[in-house]
């Protein structure tokens, strides 16, 4: 099984030095190999391979002396990456790729060998680098496959270090109706589980705002390309830094703690790259990172052994009682709170919706074990028909 392992790293200003190189080196040879493959494709129709781009390294190294100064291998893989994106480019047919700028603060570039790491004095290995020193707060087993070193906004260093732990991906544990959660997010409340437990949004962001406001007020206020203009954009880059880690923790944290406690968790699909194109609401639902929370919840069933159920993003999960099975085709995004005109029963909108995800996600496991306490009919045509209804998604 692979898995990534991130440490800080601690460079002296050589190292520093040697760092920049290889960063600024890769650019330079990304940028130049997708200027050629544009060209190329332009006059003859065809497209240049990685290695047909490689073969070109010793010649650029000749006419660009500063690339000797690096290390061979991670000018090899910024074509390789080069490679891949216009592999994802042709695939999913969007996001072409494009240039890198030097602006760009966050940078990076990557090693397929050669790094090694002392766990005992707390130092790794990078080739043309040298022993850095890193923080290794995690000891690992296995094989290194690539090693990718990074650069943040802040200036920070950092190595992510892709192992192959030869341990088998864990078979999905069996799972019942008892031993699933159903889980509906929302801006209100971050989640509202089946069981009736809501977690509440912590909007790291909004409560950060007027601070990120003023620091970005006084970088307005400062002349372009001075010292203090540097130091007033280093500020504004800590602060989104401390959120963004803020926001990481809190997701890490609830996505181990409903993994750890149920062997099957259903979840809705939602259209989030939809839903942020609107302007009232996308801030706030950018500020919930439902997609990284779902990718969490991902990849951590499938390391532990557990299931990931989803149902689809039209299923009228909201609009249907989870007592009698009633289908409210007028119920708002603003209602809250409903009462059954079938049943009578006052249904909470988003722990009726997360007891419904629920059901819907074991109904089409055919397990037999969605079906409510009491015996109640939900035709399939009525979740068909609201398939087709446009103004069914929620948020």
């Amino acid at each position: 099984m692979l898995q990534a392992y991130k440490y800080r790293l601690y460079p002296n200003a050589i190292q520093m030095e040697s760092i920049e190189k290889h960063i600024n080196a890769c650019r330079f040879v990304y940028n130049l190999f997708l200027e050629k493959k544009i060209k190329h494709y332009t006059e003859h129709g065809k497209t240049l391979s990685c290695f047909a781009l490689n073969k070109m390294l010793p010649a650029l190294k000749i006419e660009f002396p500063f690339l000797q100064e690096v290390h061979s291998q991670p000018l090899q893989m910024a074509s390789r990456n080069l490679d891949n994106a216009f592999t994802k480019f042709f695939r999913e047919k969007k996001g072409f790729p494009k240039f890198k700028s030097k602006k760009n603060p966050i940078q990076s570039f990557q090693y397929p060998q050669g790094v090694k790491l002392n766990w005992e004095l707390g130092k790794v290995y990078l080739p043309k680098v040298g022993q850095v020193k890193c923080k290794l707060h995690r000891f690992f087993e296995g094989d290194i496959k690539t090693c990718t070193v990074s650069r943040t906004s802040t200036g920070k260093y950092f190595v992510s270090i892709l192992v192959d732990d030869k341990e088998l991906v864990q078979e999905s544990q069996p799972f019942s109706s008892d031993t699933t959660i159903g889980i509906d997010v929302g801006l209100i409340h971050f989640a509202t589980l089946s069981d009736g437990t809501k977690v509440e949004n912590p909007r790291i962001f909004k409560k950060t705002s007027v601070k990120l406001k003023r620091l970005q007020q006084s970088v307005s206020r400062k002349v372009k390309g001075s010292n203090n203009y540097k130091k007033a954009k280093l500020k504004v880059a800590k602060c989104h830094e401390t959120i963004t880690n803020q926001r990481s923790d809190f997701l890490h944290k609830l996505s181990f703690t409903l993994v750890s406690e149920n062997q099957a968790i259903a979840i809705e699909d939602l259209n989030v790259s939809g839903m942020v194109k609107n302007r009232r609401l996308a801030k706030h639902i950018a500020d919930a990172s439902w997609s990284e929370f779902r990718s969490q919840l991902d990849y951590k069933c499938k390391k532990y052994g557990k299931t990931l159920l989803t149902i689809g993003r039209f299923d009228p999960s909201s609009k249907i009682c989870s007592h009698c099975g009633y289908h409210n085709k007028n119920l708002k995004l603003g209602d809250r709170m409903w009462i059954c005109s079938d049943c009578g029963s006052e249904l909470d909108r988003d722990h009726n919706a997360a007891k419904n995800i629920k059901r819907f996600a074991l109904l089409k496991q055919n397990t037999g074990q969605g079906l409510p306490e009491e015996p109640v009919e939900i035709e399939s045509d009525i979740i068909d028909a609201s398939i087709s209804e446009a103004g069914s998604q929620r948020l």
